[in-house]
């Protein structure tokens, strides 16, 4: 069943110019947007962190504005303005919302799931204290070279089945793997300069049958 015929069950008329706007395709940039609108939403108690982590899953894969809207449409006060057009809606965002980092639950982490498909955070997106990968038959990418990160160390929990995880970390951060203990039929290639340096990541769990990766960003095409 189409979502135009949903739309129309429910009583609302879709004209040829909303429908088309809704087609229209989406940039990165507006991808980041909307996580960034999520984020403001965990601040003002609207999502948790499960329901983040959902939902920015969709917006990262969001192909048109449609797509892209479902994941603000029940939330009051942060519809980003484009994506509203294509809902036939009124742009109810109330501009530069700041999320703050310290909004995060205490003592609960940012679930990243990833289920037969890839997903990938970098950006400027925040970092909790605490980051908890689960990934099955999937890759999944962390790349914090731009992100805000809110502690001195960040431990990255990893629940890792036959997937692949890949981490980008600045030059100036330190990483350590001492605490990976749990491998069976893995491999781990750690490009990083050594668990010194500031802030430092923290990777810990399980990696089965599956692939962690290491490094710096890279400074060229070629490097």
């Amino acid at each position: 069943m189409s979502d135009d015929k949903d739309e129309r069950d429910a009583g609302e008329e879709i004209t040829e110019e909303q429908r088309r706007l809704r087609g229209l395709r989406v940039s990165d940039s507006e991808r980041e947007h909307v996580v960034e609108l999520l984020k403001a939403a965990i601040g003002r108690g609207m999502l948790d962190l499960d329901e983040f982590s959902e939902r920015a899953d969709v917006a990262y894969a969001a192909r048109t504005r449609g797509e892209l809207n479902k994941v603000l449409i029940d939330l009051p006060g942060l519809v980003h303005p484009e994506a509203a057009m294509a809902s036939g809606g009124r742009a109810g965002w109330e501009g530069d919302a700041a999320f703050a980092p310290g909004s995060y639950a205490a003592g609960k982490p940012l679930v990243i799931r990833a289920h037969g498909s890839a997903v990938v955070r970098k950006g400027r997106w925040v970092v909790p204290p605490h980051l908890l990968v689960r990934n099955r038959y999937a890759d999944t990418r962390l790349d914090f070279s731009e992100a805000q990160v809110t502690s001195d160390v960040v431990r990255i929990e990893l629940d890792v089945k036959w997937g692949g995880v890949t981490i980008v970390v600045p030059d100036h951060a330190g990483v350590s793997l001492n605490e990976l203990h749990d491998l069976k039929w893995s491999s781990v290639s750690d490009k990083s300069k050594g668990d010194s340096g500031s802030p430092r990541y923290l990777v810990t769990g399980k990696l089965h049958g599956g692939s962690l990766s290491v490094r710096h960003p890279r400074k060229g095409l070629f490097s």
